[in-house]
């Protein structure tokens, strides 16, 4: 295939749902979060037929669908399995969802240390790919516009544009670099179950199979097994999401420090085609303390930026 007509991955998943039909469920879930609605019944989506199947085809085309965990059960073995004995089995575990252990694996890094890797079960990959179908759209309606890890139609390549867009353009040369060390195995359970609560999750179903995929148990390379109770495991299809969620207040309360901050006498307004927020800066240097911050985020790596050396410490002091 040549690069002209090749697809792209993220295509691919937009031509897949709209195969099973599920493209207007999902682009109706992230409408009614854009008007914060709260969601109390999302299984029957979950566990639909069609839901399944999707998730089935967008694991089936991962590389990583060949990898087992400890049952030693692959995309292979899954393919053996009639369409309607998967869609039953699937639908099973959902019922009385209770994890496999999740294996852990040493990735070498290229400054020589390692980075975790838990491998769930092929059933569990399943199981929260179907979860994060239907979460995905929902949470993208509150997801702050400066997160660029692991979103659709977002990558790193957006990140650096922002990134050189700050610099070139807007002149803040200063940079706060801040990478969280270890966050996947830090985030906190419980705070986490109040964030998606906080955006509208309120399938107390859908939260207890979340509550125990995150306390699942992990078989360490040395063969010994661990019961977390913090962390969301590097390596499970849900997990990235799940960071993204944990870290959406601070996206916010960054961008609302400055950049979405409602200044009383100016707002937003089209210049030559675009909108600005000339205005809005200009009326806060003069009538607030604040100081220019703004945030961009890819996972647990993030820069703050702002224009002078004191508006740095400043960044820090918060």
């Amino acid at each position: 295939m040549s690069k002209s007509t090749e697809t792209k991955p993220k295509d691919k998943k937009l031509r897949h749902a709209e195969y099973y039909g599920m493209t207007d469920m999902f682009d109706g879930l992230y409408e009614k979060a854009k008007r914060k609605e709260n969601f109390n019944n999302l299984m029957p989506i979950i566990t639909s037929d069609n839901n399944i199947l999707l998730a089935y085809r967008n694991i089936k085309r991962n590389k990583g669908s060949k990898t087992s965990a400890c049952d030693n059960v692959n995309i292979k073995d899954i393919e053996k399995i009639s369409q309607q004995d998967f869609l039953n089995e699937v639908k099973a575990r959902f019922k009385d969802y209770h994890p496999k252990m999740v294996r852990r694996k040493e990735i070498p890094k290229p400054n020589g240390k390692t980075r975790p890797l838990g491998i769930p079960s092929m059933w569990d990959r399943i199981i929260q790919q179907c979860i994060l179908q239907v979460m995905e759209p929902i949470c993208e309606a509150h997801f702050c516009m400066r997160s660029y890890g692991f979103r659709p139609n977002r990558s790193a390549e957006h990140a650096m544009a922002d990134v050189v867009k700050k610099v070139n353009r807007q002149k803040l040369t200063f940079v706060v670099d801040v990478d969280i060390q270890g966050f996947f195995d830090e985030v906190n359970h419980v705070k986490l179950r109040r964030q998606l609560w906080t955006m509208g999750f309120h399938d107390k179903q859908l939260l207890a199979i979340i509550q125990k995929m995150l306390k699942a148990p992990i078989k360490m390379p040395n063969g010994k097994v661990v019961y977390p109770t913090k962390g969301t495991p590097q390596g499970g299809i849900l997990s990235p999401l799940l960071a993204n969620v944990n870290l959406n207040e601070f996206d916010w309360w960054i961008s609302k420090q400055w950049e979405t901050f409602k200044a009383k006498n100016a707002r937003p307004r089209i210049q030559n085609g675009i909108w600005s927020n000339t205005d809005v800066c200009r009326s806060l240097r003069c009538s607030s303390n604040l100081k220019p911050m703004y945030i961009v985020r890819y996972a647990d790596d993030f820069k703050i930026f702002t224009d002078t050396l004191d508006s740095v410490y400043t960044s820090f002091a918060h």
